[in-house]
Order: structure tokens, then C-alpha cells, then sequence
């Protein structure tokens, strides 16, 4: 007899779970199948609707779908490539589900055993989306979120919003302030699952800044990019519950999408087709929701705008590409209070931060906007760069900060004392100074100045004496020339023969070598010496310096001979009394060979 109640019993939950897939559910797995002509003609409708983003001036032009509202945003600047009413508020369905899942990480741990309740299985529509829990059912943390996000399972959403907030409508509230506090002004939560209700809406907009906290959490990307979980028996069940993820565009399903890193599906009568897909390629994390869309089209929709985003932007560090605020303040300002530290620079651009902008575009092209009130610890200020109001990325201006231990006098402990030594915090508002570093600044500084007044003073000394020492050659050069006897007016005269007939001038006759050797004849028989005189191969005197052409010839009395007269034979009998003893043959005046031996 027991034995036919348990075999009983076991038939009427199979039963159960087989009548829980079978009835007609308010909230629908996403499906590929055509919509009725009603629905596809109210999508080739909506395929007229205008592309906000499209107005942008230099913006690529973006495709057109059916949706009523679709947003793609880049996960880490927030940057909206294709706004089609992105700000219109519709029905999310079961999307919702993930800020559900968003509010149990960050309040759970995956480990956590959640017990449902009896408000959580009875208050869940039976003809909603559910895999099948039962009144007083344990499950994982983890294993909920499987069946949330994978089996968009509806009373499991009623009982992890009960394990976190102690009631649906505690962790509603919870719900709305998460919104509220992500920027989300278009957004108005009333249950957990998204189940239809006229107050529980969301914008395209809103959706995509719920995904992008959505997905950065590495759990819930893994957990919403698998595409088969199985939950094994429980408590309550022997049975395991195998779960397939309704996001046909997960790898292996026939809408895959290459990078696909994961996304949640909605579906209800009045909220149409909505998706929330996130896809990552070459560094760029792409996150695409579409509302109010059709079957298939919510898949292939999104597919084009992910192509359309990966194809036409890139994305840009703004510390290793901005050149006009990359501030370098001088090495000894400090945000320490360290004695002999190095020094740092107090002030450097956060290098998480990016923008993206359409590929082609400089770096430069997008406005800078400074706000010098960023609201955010450690920030001086805020720069945000903008493509017409199209807000494209931007990043911090930042005290820079070590964590190195910092030498206070007050922070001195003694033997034998248990107290740990307190790491100072400096008040950001405070500029300190490495006093080590200022010292030896100064002495660099001083020791180039005198290094400079050092070379400028060797310059100016040997320029100096460079001039002495011309002035003074100068001077002796002068007092030898004048202390010359005899110059020569022209050098080219000296070479002037005389014609027959001509009478010699007194230069000339001194230049005969008839004279000449009566010189050398009359000094030899006097016993005097032999005067030298300058001879027309010497072209310098014995200083090495050439003789002015331009000088007169003076006599000893300094008073110039008289070129104009002749030289007679009376004045050289007179001259060289001897000269007739050596057989010197006086010739008439006129005759060319008086002079000859």
C-alpha cells in the first residue's frame, strides 16, 4: 500500500512538471518562428522609425531594424553607438531578471542555500515561464542563478528576491535604488521576474547600463554564456533538471555570433521580442538590447548592430593617445610626506580610461569638457570628450598615489609594544614636498649657473688676450719699420733698367754692381767693414716681413734724397778715392759700359 502512494505520488509530480511546460505561459522562451502577419506588419512599420544616432555629423550611418527601441552601448566608456529611442520606456519582461541576478552576487555567496517558500511557488503564475521548484525545495546560490538566467525561471526569481531581501517587495525597492543609483531615470521595477504590470518598465537606454554592470561580473557572464546547465536532485526530487539557455545566439545555437560572451532573452504578449546580448572582439566589449522586436528577427537584428559596431569604431586609451592634457608637473612635488624618497609626479591621467570614436577619426577630433568637480575620490578632475552631444568615453585627472610606508616622527613605537605602525593618508587638498629632493635640486641648479659663469669668464679671458697679443705684434711690426734705414718706394722700380743715355737716379746707382763691388773694393783696402745692402733676391728683411712698397728713401738725417738730380763723376772720385787704383776705366756719362769692371 505504500509502496502504490509513493509510485502516486511520483506520477503526480512528473505530471505536474509536464502540465507546467505544456500550459500557455504569459512569459515565453524566445523562439525563431515567423510572426503573424498582424505582428509583421506592425514590424515593417516600425522599420521606418528614425536613428537618433544617425544625425550625428561624422557619425557612421547605422542599419535599420523592426524594434521599437534599441540601444548599442560600449561596456567601458558607456558610449552610445546607435540610439533608436533609446530613451522610450517599454516592457522589459524577463530581462529583469538581470538585475535580479546583478543584486544576489553582490549580496551572496554561490554556496548559500536558498529554501523556497510557499509565497514563492503559489504567488508565481503556473501558466508563467518555470522549471518546476517545489514548496520547501533547497537549492545553491549558484544553481538559482543557473535556472534565472537560463531558464528564465520565474518562481525562482520570487525565491532568491526573498533570500536576499526577506520579502518580494523589500528587494523590489532594492531594485529600484540599484537602478536609480547606475543613472537609470527611465526605469520602475514592481516584481523580480517581469512579469506584465503597467508601472514595470525600463528604457533601451536604462537596460544596456543595467547589462553593463551586468557584465562585468565575471560570474554572471560565464553563468549567461553557457548554453546547457543541468541541476541535479534536491531535497525534494531525484530527478536532475536539465536547463538549455534560450539565447540562440550562444555558441552552438543557430543564430551563434563569434565573441558572443553572453545575454538574456523576454518575451511576453505585450512587450514583443527583447534581448540583451553582450559580445566582445580586438579588445572592444560590445553590448546591444533590442525592444519590442519580432521572432526571429530580435537575433538578426542584433547580429547586424554588433557587426555594424565592431566594423565602424575603435577604441582608444586616452593616457597613451592625449597630448594636450598629459600633465608632467616637476619631479619634487610629492604626494608624500617620505624624507629621502623618490619623487613622483602629483597629478597623472587615469590610464583606464578610453573613448571610441569612428575608425578614421584623429584622436584630437572629439571636444574636451573639464569638470574640475569629477566626484570621484582621488580625482582633480573629470575630462569627457564629445562628438557633437554624443558623449564618446573619458577618463580622471589623479592624485598619484603609492603605497609605500611613509616615515612620520610621531609614528614611533617602542620595544616590546603591540601597536602597528599607521600608514599616513595625505588630505588630497595638501601639496607636500620631498624636502631631500628640493635639496639636491638647488645644488643642481646652482652648480650649472656656476658652471655657466665659469665657461663665460674663460671665454671673456681668452678673447682678451688673444687681442693683447695682436696689439702687441702689432706695435713691434711698427717700431721695426720704423727703425729701417732704407725703404723702397716700389718694389717694380727695382727691377728698372736703365737706357742708354739715361741718367742715373741716386736709388739706381746703389743698385749698380759696379757700385757694388767698389763698396766691397774700398772697405777691403780701408780695412773697414762691409756695409750690407738689400739685394733684389731678398724679398724680406731679416724680420721676415716684406717692406712697404709705399715708403720714401730717407738719408741719415732723415730728409729724403733728390731723385731728380744725376750722380756725377766728381762725387764718386770723391766717394771712392780708390777706385781708379784698381784699374776702374772711367767711360763717358752717356755711355752704357761707364759702370762696368
Amino acid at each position: 500500500m505504500r509502496k502504490n502512494r509513493s509510485i502516486i505520488r511520483k506520477a503526480a509530480a512528473t505530471a505536474a512538471l509536464i502540465l507546467i511546460f505544456l500550459i500557455p505561459a504569459k512569459d515565453v522562451h524566445a523562439v525563431d518562428t515567423l510572426p503573424s502577419e498582424e505582428y509583421a506588419a506592425q514590424w515593417e512599420v516600425r522599420k521606418s522609425l528614425p536613428v537618433n544616432s544617425n544625425s550625428i555629423a561624422s557619425w557612421p550611418k547605422g542599419p535599420e531594424n523592426g524594434t521599437e527601441s534599441a540601444v548599442l552601448m560600449e561596456v567601458d566608456t558607456g558610449t552610445v553607438l546607435y540610439d533608436k529611442n533609446k530613451d522610450e520606456k517599454l516592457y522589459p519582461a524577463s530581462t529583469t531578471k538581470m538585475m535580479t541576478a546583478l543584486l544576489v552576487v553582490e549580496h551572496c555567496q554561490m554556496d548559500e542555500i536558498v529554501t523556497f517558500s510557499d509565497e514563492a511557488i503559489d504567488n508565481t503564475e503556473r501558466g508563467s515561464s518555470r522549471i518546476g521548484i517545489m514548496k520547501g525545495e533547497q537549492l545553491t546560490v549558484e544553481q538559482c542563478l543557473y535556472g534565472l538566467l537560463l531558464g528564465s525561471a520565474n518562481e525562482v526569481a520570487y525565491g532568491l528576491a526573498e533570500h536576499v531581501g526577506g520579502d518580494l517587495e523589500t528587494f523590489v525597492g532594492m531594485m529600484n535604488d540599484r537602478a536609480a543609483k547606475m543613472g537609470c531615470v527611465n526605469t520602475h521595477f514592481v516584481n523580480a521576474s517581469g512579469l506584465p504590470d503597467s508601472e514595470h518598465y525600463v528604457s533601451a537606454y536604462d537596460l544596456a547600463t543595467i547589462a553593463r554592470e551586468f557584465f562585468s561580473n565575471e560570474m554572471l557572464c560565464m553563468i549567461s554564456g553557457t548554453a546547457k546547465y543541468v541541476i541535479p536532485p534536491t531535497n525534494k526530487t531525484n530527478e536532475e533538471r536539465p536547463l538549455e539557455n534560450h539565447h540562440k545566439m550562444i555558441q552552438g545555437k543557430k543564430y551563434a555570433y563569434e565573441g558572443i560572451v553572453g545575454g538574456k532573452t523576454g518575451f511576453t504578449s505585450d512587450a514583443r521580442q527583447t534581448l540583451v546580448t553582450c559580445a566582445q572582439r580586438e579588445g572592444m566589449k560590445l553590448i546591444c538590447v533590442v525592444m519590442k522586436d519580432e521572432s526571429p528577427y530580435q537575433f538578426t537584428d542584433t547580429k547586424d548592430l554588433l557587426d555594424y559596431g565592431f566594423a565602424s569604431f575603435q577604441k582608444l586609451n586616452v593616457a597613451d593617445n592625449e597630448k594636450r592634457y598629459n600633465i608632467q608637473s616637476a619631479s619634487f612635488f610629492h604626494t608624500k610626506l617620505d624624507i629621502m624618497g623618490s619623487s613622483r609626479d602629483i597629478l597623472s591621467l587615469n590610464k583606464n580610461g578610453s573613448i571610441v570614436i569612428p575608425k578614421g577619426m584623429d584622436f584630437e577630433e572629439p571636444e574636451v569638457k573639464v569638470d574640475y568637480d569629477p566626484g570621484t575620490e582621488g580625482a582633480v578632475a573629470r575630462l569627457d570628450y564629445f562628438i557633437g552631444s554624443n558623449r564618446v568615453g573619458g577618463t580622471t585627472l589623479d592624485y598619484a598615489t603609492e603605497n609605500r610606508k611613509l616615515f612620520e616622527f610621531a609614528n614611533i613605537i617602542t620595544d616590546g609594544s603591540d601597536e602597528q605602525p599607521q600608514e599616513y593618508k595625505p588630505d588630497h587638498k595638501t601639496v607636500f614636498v620631498t624636502v631631500s629632493d628640493v635639496v639636491k635640486k638647488l645644488f643642481i641648479i646652482v652648480g650649472a649657473l656656476f658652471l655657466v659663469i665659469l665657461s663665460a669668464n674663460l671665454v671673456m679671458r681668452f678673447i682678451k688676450s688673444a687681442q693683447r697679443a695682436k696689439m702687441s705684434k702689432r706695435k713691434r711690426y711698427k717700431k721695426r719699420s720704423e727703425n729701417k734705414r732704407y725703404n723702397y718706394k716700389k718694389r717694380s722700380e727695382n727691377k728698372r733698367r736703365r737706357m742708354p743715355g739715361e741718367q742715373l737716379s741716386p736709388r739706381d746707382m746703389y743698385m749698380q754692381p759696379i757700385y757694388k763691388e767698389l763698396q766691397k773694393r774700398s772697405a777691403s783696402a780701408s780695412g773697414q767693414e762691409e756695409l750690407q745692402y738689400y739685394d733684389e733676391a731678398d724679398e724680406y728683411s731679416e724680420y721676415n716681413e716684406p717692406f712697404d712698397e709705399d715708403y720714401e728713401l730717407y738719408d741719415e738725417d732723415d730728409e729724403p734724397y733728390d731723385d731728380r738730380g744725376g750722380y756725377d763723376e766728381e762725387q764718386m772720385v770723391r766717394d771712392f778715392p780708390e777706385m781708379e787704383g784698381y784699374g776702374i776705366e772711367l767711360l763717358p756719362i752717356d755711355h752704357p759700359d761707364r759702370w762696368k769692371l
